[in-house]
């Protein structure tokens, strides 16, 4: 690794410090039935949001509420501070498209249709408002 890109990286690996994410990979859901869930979680109070995802009847919600828990736990394990109601919130979320599984489903006369079963990554960064501003 050449001396601008350590020091870049280095750069990188410092601001990511001050930052509590989580993040989930190849979810097998598509990516727009992802984002209806997390539209409803953004900005919203850490403690508040895990109780919509837990009676929201998408079958997403249940994956995104264990991610915002693994978030939740890592600003505690960061700042060696437990996490109080109203204190966290739900900075920012992102929904990004994955690989996609192509296969083939049988069509009449002897044709294919492409099916395509979509996956996806979410990136949920938690914070408190003080540090927001």
């Amino acid at each position: 690794m050449g001396v601008r890109k350590r020091i870049s990286a280095e750069k990188r690996k410092e601001a990511k410090q001050n930052q509590y994410f989580a993040k989930l990979n190849d979810v097998p859901t598509s990516p727009r039935k992802m984002r209806l869930v997390a539209d409803m979680i953004r900005g919203m109070e850490a403690f508040k949001a895990l109780g919509v995802l837990k009676f929201s009847n998408k079958e997403a919600a249940a994956r995104v509420a264990k991610l915002l828990k693994s978030a939740i736990s890592n600003w505690e394990q960061k700042t060696g501070r437990q996490a109080e109601s109203g204190e966290l919130f739900v900075t920012s979320i992102s929904v990004d498209s994955a690989t996609m599984l192509k296969r083939m489903r049988p069509a009449p006369q002897g044709r294919g249709y492409r099916v395509r079963k979509r996956s996806n990554h979410v990136t949920l960064f938690v914070d408190t408002k003080e540090t927001q501003n």
